[in-house]
């Protein structure tokens, strides 16, 4: 983790009600070149037609244009082409391919985000993080089950969860721990770039994150953690008298209770969370 970022991490963990002012700032072209590397030079093309490999021809100019166009406020998000892609039941699923630019620019605001909240994400939320897996959320709940005194278990799977995640609700969870307006303004024009469809029609959807997005994995567990874990962990778990944990890998999760009503009360209201 570069310097910067041990920095927000470490105030993060320290300051748990603090309010970051400045991470604007630090997109600059230092920061944007090491997150260039990371990028998939395979990917599809976004509506510009622009590929990775064109992109980099001029890699220092082009950035530094894109930083200056930012510091200008000159910046503005591309639409997300949908491609849709065929599964092993036959139907079709759509996929978004953002723009290069919008891909770059999104992944420095991921890493800083992750900086951030991995400072505050709960034990046993797995999926969308860094060096995290399936296979650790799976030996967790193996570990659990088998050492706690559970009885019942609740097991969901969160439909369609990228595509209706409220956007105003979204942003308001970030402005908890991001006082950076120029920042939370970036994000937002991302959430409401639209898409350009398969039929040459745009769409504005009035929810969801950024389809195909790099940053849209984080935010959705800056989502869940806000909705789900901690009201999980405030709410829910104060009012059982038995035992009771959450594990929650992505958009799926498993709530194993000790006592079969509270497993049922909790299953009750889960679906209005």
């Amino acid at each position: 983790m570069p310097t910067s970022l041990q920095g927000i991490a470490q105030k993060a963990a320290s300051q748990k009600g603090y309010r970051f002012r400045n991470l604007y700032g630090m997109r600059d072209e230092d920061f944007l070149q090491p997150c260039w590397r990371d990028i998939r030079k395979d990917a599809a093309s976004g509506v510009d037609q622009v590929s990775a490999h064109e992109y980099e021809q001029h890699l220092d100019e082009t950035i530094h244009h894109l930083v200056e166009r930012r510091k200008q406020k000159r910046y503005r998000a591309k639409l997300v082409r949908r491609h849709s892609i065929p599964t092993g039941d036959g139907t079709q699923r759509p996929r978004g391919m953002p723009a290069v630019e919008d891909t770059l620019l999104q992944l420095a605001v991921a890493r800083l985000l992750e900086a951030l909240y991995e400072q505050d994400f709960l034990r046993w939320r797995d999926g969308y993080r860094p060096q995290v897996g399936a296979l650790d959320a799976g030996d967790t709940l193996t570990i659990k089950l088998q050492c706690g005194r559970y009885a019942w278990v609740v097991e969901a799977d969160i439909k369609q969860f990228f595509d209706p995640i409220d956007q105003d609700w979204m942003v308001r969870m970030l402005a908890a721990r991001i006082e950076d307006g120029a920042r939370l303004r970036l994000i937002r024009q991302w959430l409401k770039a639209g898409v350009l469809d398969t039929d040459g029609q745009v769409l504005h959807p009035a929810t969801g994150t950024p389809q195909g997005g790099t940053v849209s994995p984080v935010l959705a567990n800056v989502f869940l953690h806000d909705g789900l874990d901690v009201w999980c962990a405030k709410v829910v778990k104060r009012h059982c008298r038995g035992e009771a944990c959450l594990m929650r890998y992505a958009d799926d999760l498993v709530c194993a209770f000790e006592d079969q009503a509270e497993a049922e009360r909790f299953y009750n209201v889960l679906g209005q969370r």
